[in-house]
């Protein structure tokens, strides 16, 4: 499994609000077999990921994906986030919920439920945190004793809430849901934003609003600022196609259209993120269903890059898909990170592959906020180098 199998999912004419463009993904038939619901918390988490480690971030809510066939729980909607306690009062502070794991199987009275609770979007970005964390693995006199001892712990990376996004929050709010709806692509400024994925309409309906919710990059967030309205979805049908006479004629006709508008968003907007080969690591099997996150090759070539997660089941289609947006700063990061492990974290050679010279390899890691790795001598060596230059 290395790309995104979307068969079974139909794209839909787009909806505009200003900048934001909504692609409305249908099935013609519900998966039946998984469903996933909500659980709502209270803002900030921290999560437990059981090597010492803590993940931290802002964590509304958290899915639980159901296997067991039982559908009489459903999904909360319309819930607001805050305490009650206080008879509704909005609280002093938000509190930190304290999570295991980032996937973790429901449990009742000592026995598996075929439940299993996962935090959506952060499982992704914790695998892309995650990405050579340990740091530097040949212990070279070019790397700090931080390095060295802790690796890149602490790990940051920022993001903004959907509804902090301009014109994303009205879009969302707007939006009309179509029949059979279950999952959507979102653009700003007509780049890929984040594409959303469930097995069932019924899910859709109920986990559409936790779209404001969710976490977007840096670069989204610059595109809605400073972006112009997009063109809003027109079908022209002209008699080039042949004569329109009857309502079979109008309907056959507008049929065209769609798929025309179809193939041109699988083949120009959703490209990228269609076509791009992915690491895949599978985080949970449960029975015929596996949950994946996935990480992009990092090539620096100016596509758009977007890690995830999802479920698929035995044949590979997707059942469950989030994803997310990464800026330039990221995908330039984990670049390095992975050069620079495939040399054994030695500067001179990675360097050498990269096709540059020493100094500017110091200066790469030092502009992608990777400069606090980096022993004293070697960033002395390169701004001697710099005057020398």
């Amino acid at each position: 499994m290395t790309r995104i199998d979307l068969t079974g999912l139909e794209v839909r004419p787009a909806q505009v609000w200003g900048g934001v463009r909504l692609v409305p993904l249908v099935r013609a038939e519900p998966v039946e077999g998984l469903r996933l619901h909500r659980e709502v918390y209270g803002g900030g988490g921290s999560v437990d990921l059981g090597d010492r480690t803590t993940y931290t971030s802002y964590i509304p809510h958290g899915f639980v994906a159901d296997w067991s066939g039982d559908e009489r729980e459903s999904a909360a909607y319309g819930t607001r986030l805050g305490d009650d306690s206080a008879g509704g009062a909005v609280p002093d502070a938000v509190p930190v919920r304290r999570h295991h794991r980032l996937a973790k199987r429901r449990h009742t009275n000592g026995r598996a439920e075929k439940r299993l609770r996962f935090l959506p979007l952060h499982l992704a970005l914790e695998g892309y945190l995650a990405l050579h964390f340990g740091g530097p693995s040949v212990v070279w006199d070019e790397w700090s004793q931080q390095a060295v001892r802790r690796g890149l712990s602490p790990r940051a990376e920022a993001a903004y809430a959907g509804w902090s996004v301009p014109g994303m929050a009205e879009a969302l709010r707007i939006f009309e849901i179509h029949p059979g709806q279950c999952g959507l692509m979102l653009y700003v400024s007509d780049s890929l934003a984040a594409a959303f994925v469930v097995p069932h309409p019924e899910d859709y309906r109920a986990l559409h609003p936790t779209l404001v919710e969710d976490l977007y990059g840096e670069l989204i967030h610059q595109y809605a600022y400073y972006g112009a309205p997009v063109p809003e979805f027109a079908a022209r049908i002209r008699d080039e196609s042949g004569p329109v006479r009857t309502l079979a004629d109008l309907r056959a006709a507008a049929r065209a259209q769609e798929r025309s508008w179809a193939e041109a968003h699988d083949g120009l907007m959703a490209r990228d993120l269609l076509e791009t080969s992915y690491a895949f690591e599978r985080v949970y099997r449960m029975d015929s269903y596996d949950l994946y996150r996935f990480l992009p090759p990092f090539r620096r070539s100016g596509e758009e890059q977007h890690i995830g997660e999802l479920i698929a089941d035995r044949k590979g289609r997707t059942l469950y898909l989030k994803t997310f947006r990464l800026s330039e700063g990221q995908i330039r990061r984990g670049h390095l990170l992975r050069r620079l492990a495939d040399a054994d974290w030695h500067l001179g050679r990675t360097a050498e592959a990269l096709g540059t010279t020493y100094a500017e390899l110091v200066r790469r890691i030092e502009t992608a906020g990777l400069g606090a790795l980096l022993d004293a001598h070697v960033v002395a060596r390169r701004l001697r180098e710099d005057r020398e230059g």
